[in-house]
């Protein structure tokens, strides 16, 4: 039987039970992705970042980019981004400076300051002791590796090369 055969024929899924053990799979990972987001976003208050201004500190560590591009590296609207940038900027860890051949558009760029938060904030045995608690080590790796399956493009089978 597969996961989707089990998953319409099991008696024991409930979206409306109370407890979490019960919960179809969608249900599950939103209210974990959404409880990670929140202890995150708490622990990177103190750097006045968030997981969207993480995010894009993580980009513009490889290189500046334009508003655009940094919207679409991570899945918002240019607006939205457009807010992002604006609260960074205050903070002192971007700058926007005019693109040397359109005057219309702004490369964005990480400052000092701005690679210093990131560094401290993105410690990563916090994170992981944060999104993982109550997991034994082997269960965490467990996780790591079904999320990886689970986030990876789905347009890319890599079982069908294997077999074939």
């Amino acid at each position: 039987m597969t996961v989707d055969q089990e998953s319409r024929t099991s008696p024991t899924l409930d979206p409306a039970s109370p407890d979490p053990a019960h919960w179809p799979v969608g249900r599950l990972l939103s209210s974990a992705a959404r409880r990670v987001e929140r202890d995150w976003n708490a622990h990177l208050a103190a750097w006045d970042l968030n997981h969207a201004s993480q995010a894009v500190l993580a980009h513009l560590l490889r290189a500046p980019m334009s508003q655009r591009e940094l919207a679409a590296a991570s899945g918002v609207t240019e607006q939205t981004m457009s807010r992002v940038l604006a609260r960074m900027e205050r903070s002192g860890y971007v700058t926007r400076t005019p693109h040397d051949d359109d005057r219309r558009r702004h490369v964005i760029t990480i400052t000092d300051a701005g690679r210093s938060a990131f560094v401290v904030a993105s410690d990563r045995k916090l994170a992981e002791t944060m999104v993982t608690r109550g997991l034994t080590l082997a269960e965490a790796e467990e996780l790591r590796r079904l999320l990886a399956v689970v986030a990876g493009d789905p347009h890319t089978d890599d079982s069908s090369a294997s077999q074939g």
